[in-house]
């Protein structure tokens, strides 16, 4: 970890989306003034690595933060946001959760290899943070938006190859987030279209599904669940509950990291994009993550974010230390190798 580092201005509480391939003069106007913590990419926003790394030194340099954070979604299989004309598609996270039930130590090594192969991909395209491992466990009837993402079907599992998973981007410098504490796999509808209700006790949550959250609290990112658990907070989804944030997620389960919200345009949330913000902050959050791109609501959440302070100043200090390490000059020199043992694991034995 990296105490030592320093923003060389002190960005806002918030983590952005853009419209396009490139900034328009709109958004760097806006952005200039805002100076968000770090951007998110999609497939909407990458065609190739010239054009990628074009578009993240202009965030930077915009920003005045040539450390800012530049975060993907990159687990694998359907969620995969490079494209495959330039970058190779991973194998899905399932594909290691069935492997894991035949072959733990395959399995583990296997997901190891593939996640340094991610990192290799990521850092060379300008990448720093990758939002993954996904440690939500599916539970019966859960939501597909779980079961084909998920790293396995008990906490062992999901614990031993998440912990590989962050080893593989670790190699390459390139900073995971934790998702989505303090568990996603009971919720049966996807919180990108509707707002899941969680009935189970917090002791049963507790011995199940916080298990991965506590083993990797020491992490220095966390990404919420926008779940409203009945038994924590009847009336706040997880996002806005501060019972959720300080007495589950920084008491209870002890993560001392950064924690920003899932995407606050996702429809599990109600609300403006200002007061969905606005929640999120009063609940605990440190940083507010939001995605679409839409001109309209980046200028909504800009009046309501804020210079980072405080402990979340120190927090992203941490995150953006351990990210901001370069590439080792000699991480690409076995990249063929370990590809070809990745595809001998993956075998069918």
């Amino acid at each position: 970890m990296n105490s030592t580092f320093q923003f060389k201005h002190i960005p806002s509480n918030a983590i952005v989306g853009c419209e396009g391939t490139a900034l328009t003069p709109q958004e760097r106007d806006l952005l200039k003034d805002m100076r968000p913590l770090g951007l998110i990419l999609f497939a909407r926003n990458i065609q190739h690595p010239e054009q990628l790394k074009a578009l993240t030194d202009d965030f930077k340099d915009i920003t005045l933060n040539p450390d800012a954070l530049i975060l993907i979604d990159q687990e694998g299989g359907r969620v995969s946001r490079l494209p495959s004309e330039h970058w190779r598609i991973p194998p899905s996270p399932t594909v290691f959760a069935k492997l894991y039930e035949v072959d733990r130590l395959r399995a583990i090594e296997a997901c190891k290899i593939n996640y340094q192969l991610i990192g290799l991909d990521l850092k060379r395209a300008g990448i720093s943070v990758n939002c993954a491992p996904m440690l939500d466990i599916p539970q019966a009837n859960a939501s597909t938006v779980v079961t084909d993402r998920a790293l396995g079907s008990s906490p062992d599992a999901v614990i031993d190859l998440a912990r590989a998973t962050i080893e593989g981007l670790q190699l390459c410098a390139v900073e995971p987030v934790i998702k989505h504490g303090p568990g996603h796999g009971r919720g049966t509808v996807d919180s990108h279209k509707a707002l899941p209700t969680v009935d189970a006790t917090l002791d049963a949550l507790a011995q199940w599904d916080f298990l991965p959250f506590e083993a990797f609290k020491h992490q220095s990112m966390l990404m919420t669940a926008h779940i409203l658990y009945s038994h924590i907070d009847a009336t706040h989804p997880g996002t806005f509950s501060k019972q959720v944030i300080n007495d589950v997620l920084r008491k209870q389960i002890g993560f001392g990291g950064l924690i920003m919200t899932d995407d606050i345009d996702m429809h599990a949330l109600s609300g403006s994009t200002a007061s969905r913000a606005q929640n999120a902050l009063n609940a605990g959050c440190d940083v507010v993550l939001q995605c679409s791109g839409n001109f309209a609501d980046l200028t909504a959440l800009e009046s309501v974010v804020s210079p980072l302070s405080g402990d979340a100043l120190t927090r992203a200090r941490v995150a953006a230390g351990k990210a901001s390490t370069p590439l080792a000059h000699d991480s690409t020199a076995n990249e063929e190798a370990l590809l070809n043992k990745l595809n001998t694991l993956l075998k069918t034995t």
